[in-house]
C-alpha cells in the first residue's frame, strides 16, 4: 500500500470520525464487532481454564488497539455486570507478547471477581485499558533475583519469571511461593516447567496449612534464608496478601535492605479525611444536585447525594469513578496535592473538595 493511499484512507477515516460525532465511528462499529474498535482496547476470550475451585484463568486476545506491556504490569479490565460497566486491576502473567492471561480469584465478597468466575467464557469481550505501573524488572537484569508471592498474587511475579526464561537470563532465580496447601498452588505445572528450560531457576513452595511443601508456615527469614541464602545480595519482588506484604516488608527493613524490596499490592493504606473543617458545597451538574461539603471523597458525597457513579476500586487505583472537575479545588487524598484547574478529570473516590467545587455529574 502506497503512502499516498494510506493518508488518504486515513483521511477517510477521520471524516467518517467526524460524520459520525458525537457517538463516534467505535459506537457503531460495536454494534458490528466490538473487536472493530479503532480507540478503545478490547479483547475477546480465546480460551478458559479452572486452575482451582475458586481461580479462573482465562486468556484474551487483544484488539489491534493493544501496545503491549512490561511483565508485572497491570491492566484495568472492564466487565458489564447487570448493565453498569464495573473496572478492576489485574496483571496479565504472560511474559510480555503475545496474547493476555489472566487468572482471577473469586473473592466471597467481590462483585467483579465473582462474576468473571462464574461467567467468563471463550468468546466474552472485555474492555482494556493500556498497560501500567512501575512493578517491573530493571534494566539491566540483575543477577541474582528473589521472586515473592502467596495466591492469586503470583500473576505479575510469573510474568517476571517467565520474561526471564525466554530471555535466557544466565543470573540466578528463586521463585518462593506460598498457598494454604498442595490443592491451592496456582500454576505448578508451569513453573516446575520454568525450572526445567533455566539451569539457574529454582521453585520453593510453602504451604500455610497444609503439609507436601518444601516449607511449611508462613514467611519467616528463616524461609528466606532456606529459599536463597544469597538473598541479601540480590533483588526482591514480592506480591501477595497484606499479611505476606508486611511480613516481607519488615523483614527487609530490619535487615537494612529495604532498597532491595520492590512491591505490587492492590489495596491502600487506609485515608483519613478531616471532615470537621470542611467547607463550601458541592454541585453535581448534570443531575442538578448539590449539597454541603462534609470533607469526605467526592464519590462517597455523590452517594450521600443520591447518585450512583460508575466506580471500581474506591481507592484510586482502576480509574472508573473518573469525572470532570468544572470548577473548584480538591486535594488528592493519597499524595495531599491540591489542583484547582478548570475542566480538570478527576478520580472522585480520593478527590475532597477544597471549599465549593462543581463536579460535571
Amino acid at each position: 500500500m502506497t503512502a499516498l493511499l494510506q493518508q488518504r484512507l486515513r483521511g477517510l477515516a477521520s471524516l467518517a470520525e467526524a460524520l459520525l460525532t458525537p457517538h463516534g465511528a467505535d459506537r457503531y462499529l460495536e454494534l458490528l464487532d466490538p473487536m472493530l474498535v479503532r480507540r478503545e482496547i478490547r479483547g475477546r476470550v480465546v480460551a478458559v481454564r479452572h486452575q482451582t475451585p475458586d481461580t479462573v484463568t482465562f486468556t484474551v486476545r487483544p484488539s489491534r488497539a493493544w501496545r503491549g506491556f512490561e511483565a508485572g504490569q497491570y491492566v484495568r479490565l472492564t466487565a458489564e455486570i447487570d448493565g453498569v460497566r464495573r473496572t478492576r486491576c489485574y496483571s496479565p502473567c504472560g511474559p510480555g507478547s503475545g496474547d493476555l492471561e489472566f487468572t482471577v480469584k473469586a473473592d466471597p465478597h467481590g462483585l467483579v471477581s465473582r462474576h468473571l468466575h462464574a461467567t467468563t467464557r471463550v468468546g466474552t469481550v472485555f474492555g482494556l485499558s493500556a498497560a501500567d505501573g512501575e512493578f517491573t524488572l530493571p534494566s539491566p537484569r540483575p543477577e541474582r533475583i528473589v521472586l515473592v508471592s502467596g495466591g492469586s498474587g503470583i500473576t505479575p511475579v510469573l510474568a517476571m519469571a517467565r520474561r526471564l526464561v525466554v530471555e535466557g537470563h544466565r543470573g540466578e532465580v528463586v521463585f518462593l511461593h506460598y498457598a494454604n496447601s498442595a490443592d491451592d498452588v496456582l500454576y505448578r505445572t508451569e513453573l516446575a516447567a520454568l525450572a526445567e528450560r533455566h539451569r539457574g531457576f529454582r521453585v520453593v513452595h510453602a504451604h500455610t496449612h497444609g503439609r507436601g511443601g518444601d516449607l511449611s508456615g508462613f514467611f519467616s527469614k528463616q524461609h528466606l534464608a532456606h529459599a536463597a541464602p544469597w538473598f541479601r545480595d540480590a533483588e526482591t519482588f514480592v506480591c501477595g496478601p497484606k499479611p505476606l506484604m508486611d511480613s516481607v516488608r519488615e523483614l527487609f527493613e530490619a535487615e537494612g535492605l529495604g532498597e532491595r524490596l520492590h512491591t505490587e499490592e492492590f489495596t491502600a493504606p487506609p485515608l483519613n479525611f478531616d471532615t470537621e473543617a470542611a467547607e463550601g458545597t458541592v454541585r453535581f451538574a448534570r443531575s442538578g444536585r448539590e449539597c454541603a461539603n462534609s470533607g469526605k471523597p467526592l464519590l462517597e458525597q455523590a452517594e450521600d447525594a443520591g447518585l450512583s457513579p460508575e466506580h471500581g476500586c474506591r481507592m484510586g487505583i482502576c480509574f472508573s469513578c473518573t469525572q470532570v472537575k468544572t470548577a473548584g479545588r480538591v486535594r488528592n487524598a493519597r499524595t495531599g496535592e491540591v489542583s484547582g484547574e478548570e475542566d480538570e478529570e478527576i478520580q472522585l473516590c480520593i478527590s475532597v473538595p477544597v471549599g465549593d467545587v462543581e463536579i460535571n455529574a
